[in-house]
């Protein structure tokens, strides 16, 4: 007989979760396209939860529409629900396109949304309106998870086979609308036609405006989309995307997949997969795969702002080398940003997400070379505070939500990343590239600096 006592790690229920629902990065993703209404296809409160973490992140209004559940829809079904809230948003917005985003309450009684969108299409006077849906159930992921789910809906839906382009596809990732404008700025400096995939640059960071505008002007146009199909090349940043926990599951007959896999599969359009340009070795990366696909070099002014990076390092580096900092984030911007700590001698010892793919700590380990790191997949703020306690850290590099951790323990943070709730411009924070990387280097060495400053009992002027 087995005596022996088997210990079990005890199950802790989340009570802060590192993440978004899903809707609510697919509702973005569908902003990033030119004359669309997102449509969440569940109860209103998830499209007002939806519209408050959106607005108060970009600082602009954000109207999200919703099919409004009821008792008896949940019951009964939501196909009614879903008719009539398109036949509103069709009469009040005129949009070129409604993206449907499905959530947790739709996904569960089983609403068949693909018949009633094939139905709702084949009633005249609806025909002239494109209608896109993602499934996005949040027990499954996270709002990056949602996010590349309706990317994915979007090329599958529009891109089309056609004579070869010269055009090199952008499919983006969570980043901020100064992310997007400055990889429209150098595919301009390389002389090179693209699209872009989500473009929200405008319509998420507008102009002032004199009179309310129902949808914003800006993003990836449908003539765009369906040039994907027959481009020259695409570009896919990041690498667990939805590739992970959802990778090839099928939900009501749907395959999850990359948007980056339907063009190489599909249209037979060549690709490359990598991280979010941020520091020197990631950016080196993107760089050299525009550089192989235009065979071009990189114009002055990019080779110009590498090496004042290389610079930039140099001054800083002995005020942080050695700091212990706790980052956290979308699974593929941690992975970026760990990279980049590692690079500038931060070591980096909580990496967190709230992301749940299975393939977040192999891919720290192998891109990072972090060993010792405590790594946490499906992260809650609780635990993470509790590790910060007992490890002790110089920094942290995170979205908003992690402040009080921050707070408590009287060390300096850096906001990154979505969302930022409690500081103005996180529409305007610029990651990618060496500009990107020299903002961001510059802003944590000074945190450092300011922290030690402060503390300091002399109050000196001099570094």
């Amino acid at each position: 007989m087995d005596t022996t006592v088997k210990h079990k790690t005890p199950f802790v229920a989340t009570r802060n979760a590192c993440k978004m629902c899903a809707p609510l990065g697919s509702s973005l993703a569908f902003k990033g396209v030119e004359g669309c209404t997102p449509l969440i296809h569940g109860s209103q409160g998830c499209s007002t939860y939806v519209r408050r973490y959106l607005i108060s992140h970009f600082k602009e209004p954000v109207d999200i529409a919703s099919s409004n559940f009821t008792q008896e829809a949940t019951i009964f079904g939501g196909g009614i629900n879903l008719k009539l809230a398109l036949d509103n948003v069709k009469s009040q917005y005129k949009p070129k396109i409604i993206g449907i985003s499905t959530t947790c309450l739709s996904e569960t009684i089983g609403d068949d949304v693909s018949s009633i969108l094939k139905d709702y299409r084949n009633t005249p006077g609806n025909e002239d309106t494109a209608y896109v849906h993602a499934q996005t159930p949040s027990y499954q992921g996270s709002h990056a998870d949602g996010f590349h789910e309706a990317v994915a809906s979007l090329v599958k839906q529009f891109a089309r086979s056609g004579e070869s382009n010269d055009k090199t596809v952008l499919l983006g990732g969570l980043m901020s609308p100064a992310d997007l404008r400055y990889l429209k700025e150098v595919m301009q400096a390389m002389q090179m036609p693209f699209v872009l995939l989500p473009d929200y640059s405008e319509t998420m960071d507008n102009p002032h405006w004199d009179e309310y505008k129902l949808i914003p002007e800006g993003g990836t146009t449908i003539a765009e989309m369906a040039e994907m199909g027959s481009a020259k090349a695409f570009i896919q940043f990041g690498e667990v995307l939805n590739k992970g926990r959802l990778a090839g599951r099928v939900n009501s007959g749907h395959k999850v997949v990359a948007a980056g896999d339907i063009l190489q599969k599909e249209f037979s359009v060549p690709g490359y997969h990598i991280p979010f340009p941020i520091g020197i070795d990631n950016s080196d990366l993107f760089f050299d795969a525009l550089k192989n696909i235009s065979s071009r070099e990189l114009p002055p002014e990019i080779a110009k702002e590498r090496g004042r990076l290389v610079d930039a390092y140099v001054d800083g580096h002995k005020y942080i080398f050695g700091k212990k900092a706790m980052v956290y984030g979308e699974e593929d911007f941690v992975i970026a940003l760990t990279g980049f700590l590692t690079e500038i001698g931060i070591d980096p010892v909580i990496i967190a997400t709230g992301g749940e793919s299975k393939l977040f700590e192999q891919r720290i380990r192998e891109k990072t070379g972090t060993k010792n790191s405590i790594v946490l997949s499906g992260g809650d703020f609780e635990q993470m505070a509790e590790y910060a306690r007992q490890i002790g850290l110089d920094l942290i590099v995170g979205h908003s939500k992690g402040y009080y951790i921050a707070r408590e323990l009287g060390i300096p943070m850096v906001r990154v990343g979505f969302p930022v709730h409690d500081r103005v411009g996180g529409q305007r924070l610029l990651h990618l590239g060496y500009r990107g990387t020299n903002q961001l280097f510059d802003t944590i060495v000074n945190a450092v600096i300011q922290q030690k400053q402060d503390n300091s009992p002399v109050g000196y002027k001099y570094m």
